[in-house]
């Protein structure tokens, strides 16, 4: 009583007393004494419902919903204490009709009709505002009196303006132009008008510290390039004037908004950029962003069992039969028909078993049924990656916050999509792989050659580096790697920088139709025309073509003399197709243009090709900095190939598919890449003294960052090592264990210590130890001895000598078990490949590859024969009960999942094992054509024969050619070849082709008695001997 009478003294009138009624016991003792009190002091009643889900069936999937939170059981039952879990206690929490209000509370009426009186009262208000910018520390000289009393920002534009002049005279020399002087001061006053100079400052300030704390910062991105303020202030590294990029498509001095920056930084250094602005605005001003994480289908079916008890291995079965990507709303809603369009037929077998547990009435039915409402519930929240807030005063005036687990930062209620329409300076801080590979490779350089690289000053006329353009090598090069892109390179021939920034702007779905005549153009295939004379000014870099934003920027300006905000709004109305606009605008650029002279019919076509491309067109700003970064990997690829794909490789370790990608790409620059080995590799890639790539350490599964980190500190300290026990003695065991050790072992880590083989490391002599495991023990007790009675009682230094284990004589693995260990380990085939030793069959007797299997169509009707290693093999039976199978052949090129079904099954099921290496004849035949609606399948695969491929050169050689010039015949050779076959005798027949090159006369000559038998070995052999031969 005594705090209601405080209440309504600080409320009076809007003071109100709440009445529930959910049917709860401690409600039932509470309401009358509320009830009375109210009427004792005059103070009104109003009735209301707690509301924690919509429908009333939905009571029990809200339930669940609380036990996934508590991670319980559903069964265990609501209460206080242990062996109890919190829950609602009935089902009265949903959101009741008005009617059903009105019953509840019958015997008081009033608190039904005080609600209304509530509602009345209050206000409605925004939450969306401007954006409000943290206050930036100006030095003293530049503060004004007047700011402290309108708020102005008379001392940042002051202090701005300094920055950018004396910027200014170190990118363009003491002395600079009136075009300089004029651009910079109509970027200054915009950014005046706007009200925005503190943004700059800003920015200006992190990246110049993020500068000196040695993180790579991008050259810029979007159209913050296009700013002469932001040049001369570092922010961005590429000259707008050079390249005629734009202000206004940055800040419309027409329009205010805020700008918007996003800078890239190194992968490794973004945190370090983002901890530095926390420290300075201190970390009640600086906030993350939350995400909202939603059930999906799965994980609702297994969140939905685990609180249900259902056995996890029956919850996994059926979150299994949800085709990828798919809702259970969308499953649920649709009729047969429309399931058999929407999905193809094993994942409509899969619906439909769905479908059926859920019309049943047991625990599997309950937990589909009930998933499907939870389904699209928020479950968790997480963090956005890139981006933090920055507030000019403590963030809980400003937006409502919340912790975050995984950061000590306050996070943000509001999500990404809404924290700049509530006035919250947002910074995107992005983090490019490119860019940590730039400065891994100047890293590399330094140490292998001591040459200080500094990518932001590569010259741009550097002719090695438009070479590796021209041949399309642009594998790793930054954007410009996908076959598409190198086919066009190719054609192009880019001999300038603009030709890569043009090509980085076509480069993409809709515009790249244009690439065919750009390139026809710039080879003078095509003449160049300009609809106006005026145009060729913007036009010319481009051949003729409008490829940018900015063209069409610039030339509404100059054909018909709109203003700077006139051309950006031009801009955007034709890049989003706002026809209300364009349809204003037409008129006035036809009108003006006309006036300055131009031809009314040639303008309007000039604004109908405008309307069509400008969709189309790009940003130029964006284009040119990704253009640059783009270059200065190719300058490092072209100059330095070694330690650049060394730093690729590195920056894709986790990647296995990359890898694979990368190491073919060395392949083909001939760059030999070496395996793991304790003597040479580092954590990353590297590069050796022979210039070869060597695998890094840190690519092997389950060698640790500290295993590497004491491997490589030992060598640097003492030397490489010398042997496995050496090796065991030196580094700390504590960081390295038996798993790193023996991982390392299979990785080939070991091969270059002595000469101890593989196998012998994991050889054991019957007593269960392996040798290495022998290894590691004495390393120990050599470190223990070490470290222990190091002086005897007097004072000698003891010299316990243990002795070293011996190593086990055993047999070598054979090539492919080395291998598939090595890729158990690494996840991919370093010191060769399985089919290795079959290369000669694959050359002269396959003519297709896996690869060629991706895209049958070219192939109809033609035979494909090709090798490789089954790596994957799953017999399956159909409904009708007949067996089928999928299984997976692997060669150099690719790997493909195959399907074989009825009569060829049967025939040829026998070689489907996995790691065998087969030699098959497909046929291609053309697909089936559906009768109903006339569409023909994708073409079909007829099996004609499996063999292995070991038995290939057997059946398939008839007879070996050797082919000499008559210069080469000398004794020497004779007798060398002659004790060669004689070496292999066999049935296949043997014959000669001496040829004279002078006289341009060849004789072929047969052995009739001497024959060969075709192996391996000889044609090992025949080209280690230099032999020209030929198989048939």
């Amino acid at each position: 009583e005594e705090a209601l009478l405080w209440w309504k003294s600080v409320f009076g009138d809007d003071l109100y007393v709440e009445l529930m009624r959910h049917n709860q016991e401690d409600e039932k003792r509470v309401n009358p004494v509320l009830i009375e009190l109210a009427k004792k002091h005059n103070v009104k009643v109003v009735a209301t419902n707690n509301t924690y889900y919509c429908k009333k069936e939905d009571a029990n999937a809200h339930d669940i919903l609380l036990c996934v939170k508590a991670g319980e059981k559903q069964a265990t039952p609501i209460g206080r204490g242990r062996g109890y879990r919190y829950g609602m206690q009935n089902q009265d929490y949903y959101f009741k009709s008005g009617d059903e209000m009105k019953s509840l509370f019958k015997d008081i009426p009033e608190a039904i009709s005080n609600i209304q009186e509530v509602v009345d009262k209050v206000e409605a208000y925004e939450l969306a505002r401007e954006v409000l910018l943290p206050a930036f520390d100006i030095p003293e000289e530049f503060k004004s009196e007047e700011d402290l009393k309108d708020g102005g920002k008379r001392g940042e534009n002051a202090y701005l303006r300094h920055l950018t002049y004396e910027g200014a005279k170190k990118r363009y020399g003491e002395e600079f132009s009136e075009e300089i002087i004029e651009r910079l001061d109509f970027e200054l006053s915009v950014i005046e008008n706007t009200g925005y100079p503190g943004y700059f400052l800003i920015v200006e300030d992190f990246i110049r510290e993020a500068r000196n704390m040695d993180v790579s910062v991008g050259p810029g991105r979007g159209s913050a390039a296009g700013s002469v303020v932001a040049y001369c202030l570092w922010i961005t590294n590429i000259d707008p004037l050079k390249y005629d990029l734009l202000f206004e498509r940055f800040l419309n001095p027409d329009r205010i908004s805020m700008p918007d920056i996003d800078i890239d930084f190194d992968d490794e250094g973004r945190s370090r950029v983002m901890d530095y602005v926390i420290n300075k605005y201190g970390s009640n001003q600086v906030a993350q962003i939350i995400t909202y994480g939603t059930m999906a289908a799965k994980s609702s079916i297994r969140d939905t069992a685990r609180v249900l008890d259902l056995p996890l291995f029956d919850a996994d079965r059926i979150a299994k039969l949800i085709p990828t990507m798919s809702k259970l709303s969308k499953i649920f809603g649709l009729s047969e028909k429309e399931l058999g369009q929407k999905f193809r037929a094993e994942d409509l077998e899969k619906v439909n078993q769905l479908l059926n547990i859920s019309e049943g009435d047991d625990l599997e039915a309950e937990t589909v049924n009930l998933a499907r409402t939870l389904e699209g519930s928020v479950r968790n929240t997480g963090i956005h990656a890139c981006g933090v807030i920055i507030t000019p005063d403590d963030i809980t005036k400003f937006v409502p916050v919340a912790t975050a687990k995984d950061s000590d930062l306050y996070v943000t209620q509001f999500d990404n999509s809404v924290v700049e329409d509530a006035g919250l300076l947002k910074m995107d801080f992005l983090g490019l792989k490119t860019l940590t590979l730039i400065k891994d490779t100047v890293k590399i350089v330094k140490a292998k050659h001591d040459i200080l690289l500094d990518p932001d000053n590569f010259p741009l006329d550097d002719e090695k580096t438009y070479e590796l353009f021209q041949k399309g090598e642009t594998v790793g090069v930054f954007q410009y790697e996908s076959p598409g892109m190198q086919k066009h390179l190719k054609d192009l021939k880019p001999t300038v920088f603009e030709d890569l920034i043009a090509m980085n702007a076509l480069y993409r779905p809709g515009p790249m139709e244009y690439i065919p005549s750009f390139v026809r153009r710039k080879h003078g295939d095509e003449d160049i025309e300009y609809d106006l004379p005026a145009m060729e000014e913007y036009l010319k870099e481009t051949y003729g073509i409008t490829v940018y934003q900015e063209q069409v920027m610039l030339l509404s300006q100059k054909l018909a003399g709109f203003t700077k905000g006139e051309a950006d709004v031009l801009r955007k109305a034709m890049g989003k197709k706002q026809i209300a606009v364009l349809d204003k605008m037409k008129p006035k650029f036809i009108e003006q243009a006309s006036a300055n002279g131009h031809d009314a019919k040639i303008l309007e076509k000039v604004w109908k090709d405008w309307e069509a491309f400008a969709s189309y067109a790009f940003n130029k700003s964006h284009s040119t900095c990704y253009a640059w970064i783009a270059y200065q990997t190719a300058y490092l690829k072209a100059h330095y190939p070694a330690e650049y794909m060394a730093a690729v490789l590195s920056n894709n370790m986790n990647d296995i598919k990359q890898v694979t990608f990368f190491m073919e790409e060395c392949k083909r620059m001939k760059l030999p890449v070496l395996g793991p080995d304790v003597n040479e590799s580092f954590y990353k890639f590297s590069v050796n003294k022979d210039n070869a790539v060597r695998f890094g350490m840190g690519a092997i599964k389950g060698v640790g960052h500290g295993a590497v980190m004491t491997i490589v500190e030992h060598r640097k300290k003492d030397g490489p090592f010398k042997s496995i026990f050496d090796f065991a003695k030196r580094i700390d065991l504590r960081a390295a264990n038996k798993k790193a050790f023996e991982n390392l072992a299979l990785a080939g880590g070991f091969d270059g210590l002595g000469d101890t083989h593989r196998a012998q490391y994991f050889h054991n002599d019957g007593d269960g130890i392996t040798f290495l495991e022998k290894a590691i023990k004495y390393g120990a007790r050599h470190q223990e001895n070490e470290n222990s009675a190091q002086v005897s009682l007097f004072g000698d230094a003891s010299d316990v000598q243990i002795a070293e284990p011996e190593v086990p004589p055993c047999e070598e693995w054979g090539t492919m078990e080395k291998l598939s260990k090595e890729r158990e380990v690494v996840g991919i085939y370093i010191s060769g490949h399985p089919l290795d030793d079959f290369r000669t069959e694959m050359k002269t007797f396959c003519n297709a590859t896996i690869a060629m299997f991706n895209n049958l169509e070219p192939y109809v009707n033609r035979e494909l024969v090709f090798g490789g290693v089954v790596t994957d093999v799953q017999h399956r039976v159909s409904k009708q009960g007949k067996g089928w199978a999928l299984f997976t052949i692997e060669d150099y090129t690719d790997s493909f999942e195959f399907r074989i079904f009825g009569e060829e099954y049967l025939k040829f099921r026998h070689f489907l094992m996995k790691n065998s290496f087969v030699f098959v004849k497909t046929f291609v035949r053309e697909g089936w054509v559906n009768r109903d609606t006339g569409k023909k399948s994708d073409p079909r695969l007829q099996f004609n024969n499996f063999q292995l491929l070991h038995d290939v050169m057997e059946n398939y050689t008839k007879k070996l050619s050797i082919q000499v010039d008559i210069k080469d015949l000398n004794e020497q050779k004779i007798i060398a070849l002659k004790e060669l076959l004689n070496m292999h005798p066999g049935n296949q027949m043997l014959n000669f082709l001496i040829y004279d090159t002078k006289e341009k006369i060849k004789l072929s000559m047969q052995s009739r008695k001497q024959k060969v038998k075709v192996s391996q070995e000889l044609i090992s052999e025949l080209e280690a001997q230099d032999v020209v031969f030929k198989l048939n």
